[in-house]
């Protein structure tokens, strides 16, 4: 059986995890990002989803890949996370923020899902604040929010295809993007940790666990994940 893992934005952290986990499990692997993905066996398309045009130069090579395949799991996971504030979020500045989080994956739906055959999956990279908020990152909220509405239209959309979808939350994750936002801080990791009822950051592979457990399950169709250990509401 030919099973294909098309995933944007995995050359590092979760992306990468997830990619190495689907490779493991004799997945295809097709990585679309910037930086080349250094992992043995994955096929990279080097790709701006900034740029609207970003799909001319891969589409060809997208589809047949699909096509050929038996199931895709088609994973949005790229992201684009400024820091920001609706006081004086540019209009140029959030749009490029939502090319990236949001229009980029509806692209790549419109370009794979005519070809993407029964028993396939469209898993969206969501996070704690696809349903919540806090002060400093406008963009990157409003986007996420606008995730789990576009994988709440998947569902309805998909109806009778044998196509299932979700987003998936991420709490506080161990990766280097994290840990470089936070700084070498001790005081703002336990400020973190303890937003978190495990008092830990989660492990990459968890996610992975999660998102692999979503690809196979079509039970969860329509379903917003949050995996986060458990946010303490404060």
């Amino acid at each position: 059986m030919n099973k294909v893992l098309i995933l944007s934005g995995g050359s590092q952290g979760i992306g990468f995890a997830t990619a190495k986990r689907f490779l493991a499990e004799g997945y295809t692997v097709l990585n679309l990002s910037r930086r080349a993905i250094e992992l043995e066996g994955v096929q990279q398309v080097c790709i701006d989803m900034q740029e609207r045009d970003w799909l001319d130069n891969c589409k060809d090579q997208l589809q047949a890949c699909v096509k050929s395949a038996d199931s895709v799991v088609l994973l949005h996971n790229a992201a684009r996370h400024d820091s920001d504030s609706v006081r004086d979020l540019s209009a140029e500045n959030f749009a490029n923020v939502l090319q990236v989080n949001l229009v980029a994956p509806q692209q790549l739906n419109t370009l794979l899902l005519p070809h993407m055959k029964p028993g396939s999956a469209v898993l969206y990279m969501g996070s704690t604040l696809s349903e919540k908020a806090v002060a400093g990152c406008a963009s990157y909220i409003a986007s996420k929010h606008g995730v789990v509405g576009l994988m709440r239209a998947t569902t309805q959309d998909l109806i009778g295809r044998g196509i299932h979808t979700a987003c998936i939350c991420p709490g506080f994750t161990d990766t280097a993007m994290l840990r470089g936002n936070l700084g070498d801080d001790p005081a703002v990791m336990s400020m973190v940790t303890g937003m978190v009822s495990y008092g830990r950051l989660i492990e990459p592979r968890e996610i992975v666990d999660t998102l692999f457990f979503c690809a196979h399950n079509p039970v969860i169709n329509g379903s917003v994940i949050h995996a986060n250990l458990g946010q303490i509401e404060r």
